[in-house]
């Protein structure tokens, strides 16, 4: 390749790289002509009430480190592990790991259920605290609230 070559296949990657900004719009109009988004609080409720019944159910039901202990705190899994590992066998290291994996993915399912659960009471509550504000300050020319999905018609 010779000098020329390089200087232009530089100056080709450099004009591929430029980078130009593109905004994805809706067609114009309050809300895009569409339906605004609107989460109902008993959707959020029921969301959340659900995060909260499966993390009570997997704290009961997944921990396999936990099930048939023993006077000295193993489980029957890692009891099971400990009598391979003492009779020769490789399973037993692979399964005292296969445990330690689920137990750690079982712990961060629970932790992201707790999440779902308390952000979505949160929610809940924090948008009806909005909602009911924004009623409260936004009335229509008869006096009658104005509901919080209509808000983007004043932007217009």
């Amino acid at each position: 390749m010779t000098w020329d070559e390089w200087d232009n296949a530089k100056a080709e990657v450099v004009a591929q790289r430029q980078v130009s900004m593109r905004l994805n719009q809706l067609p114009g109009g309050p809300g895009g002509g569409q339906d605004d988004l609107v989460v109902n609080q008993d959707d959020l409720g029921h969301v959340g009430h659900e995060a909260f019944a499966l993390h009570g159910q997997l704290q009961k039901q997944a921990d396999i480190a936990g099930a048939g202990i023993d006077k000295e705190g193993a489980g029957s899994t890692m009891q099971a592990a400990a009598a391979l590992k003492t009779s020769g066998f490789a399973l037993g290291s692979e399964l005292e790991t296969t445990v330690s994996v689920w137990t750690s993915q079982v712990n961060t399912l629970l932790q992201a259920c707790a999440h779902i659960s308390n952000h979505l009471d949160f929610s809940q509550k924090a948008h009806a605290q909005d909602d009911a504000a924004i009623a409260a300050s936004l009335r229509n020319r008869d006096g009658s609230a104005v509901p919080s999905s209509r808000i983007a018609e004043y932007f217009t």
